[in-house]
């Protein structure tokens, strides 16, 4: 009696903790797909002069995503305030930028790329020009009507993500010419100092990887670099 009470017992526990862990896994999977559906927050570093125009594109982000963390002073820095506040979005709304609000758009887009828009009243289209080399996702000319600042900012955002997997890919890309050519390379200088077949250099160079724990492209630097001392 006492064996089948104790087997009982053992397979209650188990069904216990079964229905425990499987409300542990309903939890785990509702609260996955609630942080899937959570848009983040994009913080925002303002550039204007106007304060009451800067409340007024305040109000206008009210129930959005983007926040705008920080009113940025004009006699202060640009790149420090950035360095310092780390913002996600950088928005300018003034007339006419000045030269060093271009070089330092030029070299945040350069060191920390991120999303830039600009409302200004500069319709020159060199100016425009350099203003999108230097890092200006979106350049917007006229009034700022705040029904439309929202959209602006969706569109540069996705713009700016765009731009930098083009990016990525392209160098990606030239990452893995440079290698293959260092490769080819090295293969080359073995076949002609070695005297090896083209397919005996090569898997000579991935033996050589694999037994150093190296990538093939490093383990091609290195046969170049010796065999044109010999």
């Amino acid at each position: 009696m006492s064996i089948w009470f104790g087997a009982w017992l053992a397979i209650a526990l188990l069904w216990k903790n079964l229905i425990i862990a499987w409300k542990l896994i309903l939890q785990h999977t509702a609260l996955s797909k609630k942080q899937k559906n959570v848009i983040p927050e994009l913080r925002i570093l303002l550039i204007d002069e106007n304060r009451q125009r800067a409340e007024s594109l305040t109000s206008a982000l009210d129930n959005s995503r983007y926040k705008i963390s920080h009113l940025a002073n004009p006699d202060v820095s640009l790149l420090k305030q950035v360095d310092e506040l780390q913002p996600d979005i950088i928005v300018i709304d003034i007339e006419s930028p000045n030269r060093d609000i271009l070089e330092s758009l030029s070299t945040i887009s350069h060191y920390s790329p991120k999303p830039v828009v600009m409302f200004s009243g500069e319709q020159d289209t060199d100016t425009i020009n350099q203003y999108i080399e230097s890092g200006v996702s979106a350049y917007v000319v006229g009034d700022l009507q705040t029904e439309r600042v929202k959209p602006i900012l969706d569109a540069a955002v996705a713009r700016f993500r765009e731009f930098q997997k083009l990016k990525e890919e392209l160098s990606d890309t030239k990452q893995q010419l440079a290698s293959r050519n260092l490769i080819d390379q090295a293969k080359r200088l073995l076949m002609k100092k070695k005297n090896l077949s083209e397919d005996d250099a090569f898997k000579a160079m991935r033996k050589t990887a694999m037994d150093t724990g190296q990538k093939l492209d490093d383990v091609a630097k290195t046969l170049i670099s010796l065999l044109n001392t010999i």
